[in-house]
């Protein structure tokens, strides 16, 4: 990857349609992002019937449980190979979470080149050992972990390259939940490439994690947060999304290779913005050059007022008058 890899995660804001699944890949390509994510999984394969929901997945249905909340939302394999297809027609790159071993298995086999873990599987062991077997790219999600849990998932991957995605999960995430710092911590303890995965409302802290040196942003996106579904509220929509790629895309631009040295840009601007060394009364020919008889001004095309020492207690070889270029 170069630059900041931004995904779209569209997860399962179509709300089961796959029309609107469409609709939202072409909004990740209106917005510029290089790829555009959804979920893939089993809802028997993922929860008990009796699984409770999370508090943000409530909503007004509180007597739905997750199992059914999640029936609703599965996609097909059909259904998901025709959104390959899509994405590849639109030109943007399809991605999908596996949330299970079997999902990751049917991924694997329609050539997803890369394997978004989410934070929930973290500590799943035998799904990370399957992933893992396929040998593919890793961006794996740290919510909800510490530090030694992150290792020991990290210890499984050892035919796959792996990046850190630092994240809270809750949604919508509060500001002083986000602990962006740790992003860093993850890059410092692991050595690996890391990013920020965005569960906050607004578009500020993703293009601060850009600034730290992410070098992936995933948010979540949606038609509308009107819509009816768990993830709406905590998603952008597409003229916010558009937003955020616009500012992350100039954030890593203005980050550089950080080696100090005049830009392109301002190069032009230096002999107009310096100074150099020129007379600041008339001079006569033989006299000494020296604080009183001697000035800095634009433009700097003559000798650099760095220079100063070196020029004073030297004798004018010529007349020089107020404001001319001091030649030795």
């Amino acid at each position: 990857m170069s630059g900041v890899f931004i995904i779209a995660e569209a997860g399962v804001n179509h709300n089961g349609s796959v029309e609107t699944a469409r609709r939202l890949v072409d909004a990740a390509c209106q917005a510029g992002c290089d790829a555009v994510k959804f979920q893939t999984f089993k809802a028997s394969a993922l929860a008990r019937t009796d699984a409770p929901k999370a508090r943000y997945q409530k909503g007004e249905n509180r007597s739905e449980s997750q199992f059914e909340m999640l029936k609703k939302l599965e996609l097909t394999r059909s259904d998901t190979r025709a959104l390959q297809r899509y994405c590849a027609k639109r030109g943007i790159m399809f991605l999908s979470s596996p949330f299970d071993s079997e999902s990751a298995e049917f991924l694997h086999s329609i050539g997803v080149s890369i394997f978004k873990i989410p934070s929930g599987e973290i500590t799943n062991l035998p799904y990370l050992r399957k992933i893992n077997s396929f040998g593919r790219e890793v961006l794996l999600s740290t919510g909800m972990s510490n530090l030694s849990e992150v290792a020991a998932a990290v210890r499984v991957f050892d035919k796959c390259k792996v990046s850190l995605l630092h994240c809270t999960t809750e949604y919508p995430c509060p500001f002083d939940s986000v602990n962006l710092r740790a992003m860093l911590s993850l890059k410092k303890k692991f050595g690996l490439e890391v990013g920020y995965s965005d569960h906050t409302m607004g578009i500020e802290v993703s293009i601060a994690a850009a600034a730290l040196g992410a070098s992936v942003i995933e948010k979540h996106f949606t038609l509308s947060r009107k819509m009816e579904g768990p993830d709406h509220k905590a998603s952008l929509e597409p003229r916010e999304l558009r937003e955020l790629v616009s500012a992350v895309r100039n954030v890593s631009d203005a980050l550089g290779d950080g080696v100090k040295r005049p830009s392109r840009a301002e190069t032009a601007n230096i002999a107009v913005a310096r100074k150099s060394i020129v007379a600041g009364r008339r001079i006569r020919k033989g006299e000494i050059f020296c604080d009183e008889n001697l000035a800095a001004k634009r433009p700097g095309i003559g000798i650099s007022p760095m220079m100063w020492d070196f020029v004073s207690g030297k004798t004018a070889k010529k007349d020089f008058n107020k404001d001319d270029l001091i030649t030795l």
